[in-house]
């Protein structure tokens, strides 16, 4: 894909099902303007869908229904689509969004140093395409004998999917990752990283992949397993499952 695509991958998994992650740490390190990275490791994050935009300030729909205030100020980098700097009065009602920055949890505010956003409508289609183009979440089953696994996606849909003699398999590297908060599938084939069996994938392991619907089940061409940084405390079990809790992801 795209750097395009790429950018609304990164998105689903925090905003799928206005979804919100809030992470009390991450502390990945690898470097780059990718959500949850470099600068912005050790950042809480929001995650969700915009409700209302008003001066600086964003307010966000979050998984439990709730509402969360993003508070920007003219430090705040905020950024939409392919990465392209943008102002918060661009952002539109229905647009994903994940902000990084500090957490007033009291307060249900979080003073954003980042806000990462994508269209409504892009945000729609990757939805839609959850489980048919890619997959991603947390496995909670895995049936060796007949190829299968089962998936805890960030919609909260446990998913099957199956393998065949097109399906390789891998652990970290780049484009499969470092887990973040933003739990979103990969953009493209995983660099890097060590090539592994379907026998060396775990229950509870977070998962991503690319791939198309074959027989009625979705066969992934990659499946990469995400590997995670130390957890913090409310950090989110895997695939964008986080609640608020507060947590994150954001994924």
């Amino acid at each position: 894909m795209r750097r395009s695509a790429m950018m609304a991958a990164v998105m689903l998994g925090m905003v799928i099902g206005t979804g919100c992650v809030v992470r009390a740490q991450d502390t990945g390190g690898q470097q780059g303007d990718r959500p949850g990275r470099g600068a912005f490791a050790g950042m809480q994050r929001v995650a969700g869908e915009v409700t209302a935009v008003a001066g600086a300030t964003l307010t966000v729909k979050t998984e439990d229904g709730g509402t969360m205030q993003i508070v920007t100020t003219d430090n705040t980098r905020v950024m939409k689509g392919r990465g392209v700097t943008v102002k918060v009065a661009d952002l539109k009602v229905g647009d994903g969004v994940m902000a990084a920055g500090m957490l007033d949890a009291p307060n249900k505010t979080l003073h954003a140093a980042m806000v990462f956003a994508q269209d409504a409508a892009q945000v729609a289609a990757m939805k839609v395409n959850l489980g048919k183009t890619y997959i991603v979440g947390r496995v909670t089953a895995i049936d060796m004998d007949n190829a299968k696994m089962t998936v805890e996606r960030p919609d909260h849909v446990a998913q099957t999917i199956g393998f065949d003699e097109t399906t390789s398999f891998r652990k970290g590297g780049r484009g499969g990752g470092r887990m973040g908060g933003a739990d979103a599938p990969p953009a493209a084939p995983a660099e890097g990283g060590e090539s592994i069996t379907l026998a060396d994938i775990k229950v509870g392991e977070s998962v991503r992949g690319t791939g198309s619907v074959k027989g009625g089940t979705f066969v992934p061409t990659e499946l990469v397993v995400m590997q995670r940084g130390p957890r913090g405390a409310g950090d989110a079990a895997s695939g964008g499952n986080a609640r608020p809790s507060p947590n994150p992801s954001p994924q």
